[in-house]
Parts: structure tokens; sequence; C-alpha cells
């Protein structure tokens, strides 16, 4: 295993399914009356460039959960990267915790925070990925179907850090991924360059499609997220003008296979990216998707720091 957690595209196809059925057996530990204090005296520093509610709380009870502890770093106690630089921060913050998770703007500074720290590194969010939100989407995936292979993945709307991570482990675990979206928001090349790549290895396709109806046409999981991410409201406008069309909605969903579910890393912008009929329908997974954050980062946890 790798000391740090920064790409989903760092790991190998058994190492990423190893973590997977470790968060499953955390899951059912944990459901059966509670894990037990596998990182006990162990305790993770939390730095923020971001706010959130799903990753700071999953991540703070994961700690809890295992018998560890987590300390919270606001944006305003750092300033990562300005009143101090990252290698610093790093090399001190690595002297008083096991492990440290960054949510950040850059994604450079969480590359620069795990090369100067001599402890784990998980990426809690950058610009360019999310990888702890795709180990909990193929955790949703594997509980509806009981696999990833073969599958029809299909993303809708703005190619952005969600869509690159959910397209690696895809590929890595032998899904066939599709994203559909408006001219100009497209994945980086570069991220569907590594794609084509694990795909060669896994057989499974990549697709890309500007129509949503005929992109969704036998998918087993269509996944979307706001059309503004945090940092880019200067854009919304734009975006909303654009965006419409890849509305997921009810009409849509019932184009994909009849089983399909339907996933969200919110927070949701309903009426926008998604209806409250879908969000809140019978193919929804949206809440059981948020709640395996927890279990898909424990095990993230549990794997770095060698304890099982």
């Amino acid at each position: 295993m790798k000391k740090d957690f920064i790409a989903v595209s760092d790991f190998s196809s058994t190492e990423l399914q190893e973590m997977l059925d470790l968060a499953i057996q955390l899951k059912k530990e944990w459901k059966a009356g509670g894990n037990r204090p596998i990182l006990h005296n162990k305790t993770m520093a939390m730095i923020f460039q971001k706010p959130s509610l799903r990753t700071r709380v999953s991540f703070d009870m994961a700690m809890r959960h295992v018998g560890g502890d987590a300390l919270y770093l606001s944006p305003s106690e750092i300033g990562l990267g300005k009143r101090e630089s990252i290698a610093d921060v790093a090399r001190v913050i690595a002297g008083y915790v096991d492990v440290i998770m960054a949510r950040v703007f850059d994604h450079e500074h969480v590359v620069q925070l795990a090369q100067w720290a001599d402890i784990p590194v998980i990426n809690g969010l950058s610009d360019y990925n999310h990888p702890c939100q795709a180990m909990a989407d193929a955790l949703t995936i594997l509980e509806n179907f009981g696999t990833l292979k073969g599958l029809n993945v299909v993303f809708i709307g703005d190619g952005n850090n969600v869509a690159v991570s959910l397209m690696h482990i895809c590929t890595k675990l032998g899904a066939n991924f599709t994203h559909t979206g408006p001219e100009d928001y497209d994945i980086l090349p570069s991220a569907i360059d590594l794609a084509k790549s694990f795909a060669s290895e896994s057989g499974s396709q990549i697709k890309f499609n500007r129509d949503p109806y005929a992109a969704v046409k036998d998918a087993h999981v269509i996944y979307t997220d706001t059309w503004t991410s945090m940092g880019q409201e200067e854009e919304a406008k734009k975006r909303e003008a654009v965006f419409p069309p890849y509305q997921v909605n009810e009409n849509l969903v019932n184009t994909a296979d009849k089983d399909a579910i339907v996933l969200h890393c919110l927070p949701a912008h309903r009426g926008q990216e998604i209806t409250d009929d879908v969000a809140d329908g019978p193919h929804s997974r949206l809440f059981p998707q948020a709640h395996n954050r927890l279990h898909a980062q424990k095990a993230i946890i549990v794997k770095l720091l060698g304890k099982e």
C-alpha cells in the first residue's frame, strides 16, 4: 500500500477492492454493535481550506468509531501556503498526529503536504479530484449490484473533480463510464488518458455523448453534481444558461435501466441539476451514498495506518 491517499489512480484494482471489502466489513461490524478500537491513541489532523458538512463529520466520526481522535483546523488557523509554507506546515503537524486529511482548493497543495509529511496524507477534495467520494460511490454501487464489473455508469454535468475520480475508479474496477455534458465542460484530457489506460486493463469502456438521453440508455448508475462548484460562483449565471438540458429528472431516469440507481455527491441544488421527485424517489441512493463516506474513509484510514 502507498503511504498516502491522494488519488484512486495511484492504487491497483486489487488494492481498491481490498479497501472496499474492508469498508463493507467495518460497516457490518459497526451496525452489529460498534467497531473495535483499532486506532486507539491515533489522531488525525483535518485541514480545511473549504468548508464541508460530509467531509468534516464523516472523517471525525470515522476516527471515533475505531477508537481514535480527530482535530479540526479551520482555514483561518493555518493559512496553508500563505502564513506559513506548506512544507513547514506538513513537517510540524506530522510531529503531532498520525495522519493528515486535507480539503483544499489547489491539488498541488495536498500533493506538497504528502511530499513533506512523513505520515499518511489523505486528499479530502481538491480542484482536480475527490478520491474519498469515489470510494463511497463504489461502495454504494457494490451494495446495490454486488460488483462494478460490466455496469454502465453515467456522469451527467460538469466534468469536474468528482467526475475524474468516479471515472478512474470505474475504469479500475471494470465498470463502463460515460460522461454527458455541454461543450466546454468536458473532463480534463490528461485524466481521460489515464482512465483509458485503466480501461484497457479492466476491459471497461469510456464514452462521451452530448445527448443525455442517449447517454443514459441502459445505464445502471446515473450520477450528477452541482452545476457550479465552490469557488466558481462568478460563473454561476453562465453555467445556469447551458446546463438545464442535463437536469436529472423523472423523464431522464425512465430512459435508463429499470433498476438504475441515482447518485449525487451533495450538496444538491434541487430544481437545478436534480429534481425533488428523483432525489427523494425510489431510484435515489443519495443518503446511503452520503453515509458511506463514513465507512469508506474508515477503511482508507485503517489501511494507511496498517491496522486491521
